[in-house]
């Protein structure tokens, strides 16, 4: 009878180093800086502004706390997941061992796309945003440099991969503890280095607007929280990177436990700062809110510090998609539902096959954005924007299951090396919030796209999966 979570040991390094399995050579610090550095982007510089100006300055604070909240839970049930199963890819397997493999393969392949698409717009604005400083060099040379180097980083190691995205992510992060520490400090009275006509509000003056606490309604609160739950995906990533994980039995719970605090911090503490020192009619929707704050505050420089900040965001962001596309089609390949040829490793213990197949696919999505955006590229982008709360669905579903079956089979609940809290609550809860927001989506007209084409992709990837490898999966049972 099992007394443990682990249904399968985790190969120990010699036997990883003869066989050619990944290699475990990324730490906590490295899986927390993956995750902030998959969650902290463009989306956190560049759209809080637009959130603001929808929600109102309470709604926009509210709409983060509640996907901070959705984060915990899904992240609380990734962490038995994680632990259980520490595998490279770990979403597929999750869901194909607690579910079915059909579930396992269809969000696979839902998440391998959605970083995929991801990967060709990051290259795109990141060209985009580099002509501030060089105006003749063509966007498409800037892409094509960074192409090269995110593919260089993730070709040499796992280790040189999440030592980048450390210090990717660093530069996030300290951007953001300037702006609430600094503007925190402003709506205090302590702003030495703004000019001194520049005034500012006192704590939450701000808060209350001529329109009431929520300007937009009731409508425009939902609609943000929507937007949140998008804001936060790539915290995920710490169950991709579990199969290089060093100890995961420890070092996936401190990071997830870690990343679930700094995200709420920083991202609940940046918006707060926003919308109590900017006016809700006012934030600005043409540049990023972190210029207009910087900027009145008096800090010399802010535009330039903040088009660089928000580059490194996006190669963040296409470091860690590139890692996890690779990922997704490494554990597609060892569970025999993708050619064999995308599990090869080399000698350093990369998926190199995978790695380049998933480039192609991000600069697929590049092309497709230039000749077809208006056809091809936004049903590409549609699906990824589903894709995310389903992956989210998907681990609160495979945590219920898992733990079911590990009772059913005999298993002791104090025997697992790290136990989801409140089982079955945060499970049921964090599955019905996601589903609660698609059903949002679906009265959303800016939104609704996703679902006219996320669907009837996981349709097809059902069908796909049973006229392919039905039998065979049955078998194997």
């Amino acid at each position: 009878m099992p007394t443990t979570s682990r249904y399968d040991e985790p190969p120990t390094p010699e036997v990883a180093e003869k066989h050619g399995t990944l290699r475990r050579a990324m730490t906590t610090r490295h899986l927390v800086m993956i995750a902030m550095g998959g969650v902290i982007g463009s989306g956190l510089f560049l759209s809080t502004g637009y959130t603001i100006s929808q929600a109102g300055p309470l709604g926009a604070v509210i709409s983060y706390v509640v996907g901070a909240l959705v984060v915990y839970l899904v992240m609380a049930c990734l962490g038995e997941l994680a632990v259980a199963y520490p595998v490279s890819g770990a979403f597929h397997i999750y869901a194909s061992r607690s579910i079915n493999p059909a579930t396992g393969f269809t969000t696979a392949w839902l998440y391998w796309l959605c970083w995929a698409v991801a990967l060709g717009s990051e290259f795109t604005a990141s060209g985009i945003l580099m002509q501030r400083w060089f105006p003749d060099v063509p966007v498409w040379v800037w892409a094509a440099v960074f192409v090269a180097v995110v593919f260089t980083v993730n070709a040499i190691s796992s280790r040189v991969f999440g030592e980048t995205e450390y210090w990717f992510s660093l530069i996030k992060v300290s951007a953001v503890v300037v702006l609430i520490v600094l503007g925190g400090a402003a709506l205090v009275g302590f702003h030495p280095l703004a000019s001194s006509s520049q005034s500012f509000p006192v704590l939450f003056a701000n808060f209350t607007t001529p329109q009431g606490l929520f300007p937009g309604g009731v409508t425009g609160v939902l609609a943000t929280v929507l937007a949140a739950f998008y804001a936060f995906s790539g915290s995920e990533l710490i169950g991709v990177a579990a199969g290089e994980t060093a100890s995961p039995e420890t070092a996936i719970p401190k990071a997830l436990r870690i990343t679930v605090l700094r995200l709420l911090i920083f991202f609940v503490g940046s918006i707060t700062v926003i919308a109590a020192i900017i006016p809700f009619d006012q934030v600005g929707l043409d540049q990023s809110p972190f210029v207009t704050v910087l900027s009145a505050l008096g800090i010399p420089y802010a535009a330039d510090i903040m088009n660089f900040v928000i580059i490194t965001a996006l190669l963040s962001a296409g470091n860690s998609g590139l890692f996890s596309c690779a990922r997704m089609l490494f554990s597609l390949a060892e569970e025999g539902h993708a050619p064999k040829a995308l599990g090869r490793l080399n000698r350093r213990g990369v998926p190199m096959v995978a790695l380049v197949v998933s480039m192609l696919g991000g600069l697929a999505s590049l092309l497709s954005s230039v000749v077809s955006a208006e056809t091809v590229y936004l049903v590409l982008v549609s699906i990824a924007g589903f894709a995310v709360v389903a992956v989210w669905m998907s681990i609160a579903a495979s945590q219920f299951f898992h733990r079911r079956a590990f009772v059913r089979g005999g298993g002791d609940v104090r025997a697992l090396l790290y136990r989801t809290p409140f089982y079955p609550v945060v499970p049921v809860l964090a599955f019905g919030l996601c589903l609660l927001s698609l059903v949002g989506v679906a009265t959303d007209p800016t939104q609704v796209t996703a679902l006219y084409f996320g669907v009837p992709f996981v349709g097809a990837c059902y069908l796909y999966f049973y006229l392919r490898h039905g039998r065979r999966a049955k078998a194997g049972r």
